[in-house]
């Protein structure tokens, strides 16, 4: 539910709901109870706990694995720490094409269009979604694992000047590699929107 339509039909502030939110949030993590409040683009939920989600899976009958592919695993957590994001930008951390991957993504609903950049030809900017919280068992962006100090994200303007069809070097392939490490660790909380063998 979108939390300004929450605020309004409590008759509360936006800062008091904030406040009720973040304790409410505090007590099912720390309470160890089977659900957390989740907060995203699309407002607060309540969801499945991570370490509970393999057995609400086992009791509805779903598949117990539906895994991303290395290549979409990837290039979903350059969107996830870089976001907003061009395609190029990806491209050029990646150092192959994105668009197969992004198209995964996309249909899975883990990313979205979140507008355009300025520039020629005001390319698409990628962002994640409320799925993406509920896939990674996050309760809201920031929860992102840390990536290593030493590693840095490129910025857009100096991205967007490296050639697309260099493999990536230094820190610019350790960071995929990182990140998709660390986006794998939370697996268990995934809530996917397709079954079936990983997709590239």
């Amino acid at each position: 539910m979108e939390e300004s339509a929450l605020a309004r039909a409590l008759g509360v502030t936006r800062r008091q709901l904030d406040r009720a939110l973040d304790g409410l949030g505090v007590a099912l993590r720390d309470g160890g109870r089977g659900v957390r409040l989740q907060r995203g683009p699309e407002g607060a939920q309540l969801v499945t706990a991570p370490e509970a989600a393999e057995h609400v899976e086992y009791f509805l009958g779903l598949e117990a694995s539906r895994r991303l592919s290395t290549a979409a695993l990837e290039t979903l957590a350059i969107v996830a720490y870089r976001q907003p994001v061009t395609r190029g930008t990806i491209e050029t951390i990646r150092g192959v094409s994105a668009d197969a991957a992004l198209a995964t993504l996309r249909a899975r609903g883990l990313i979205a269009e979140g507008g355009r950049a300025e520039g020629p030809g005001r390319p698409v900017l990628w962002v994640t979604t409320q799925r993406f919280l509920r896939h990674f068992g996050l309760e809201r962006p920031s929860d992102l694992p840390p990536l290593p100090d030493d590693l840095e994200l490129p910025g857009e303007p100096a991205a967007a000047q490296l050639p697309l069809e260099a493999e990536p070097t230094g820190d610019v392939g350790a960071l995929a590699r990182a990140a998709e490490s660390a986006l794998a660790g939370r697996g268990a909380g995934r809530e996917d929107a397709a079954g079936g063998a990983p997709e590239a």
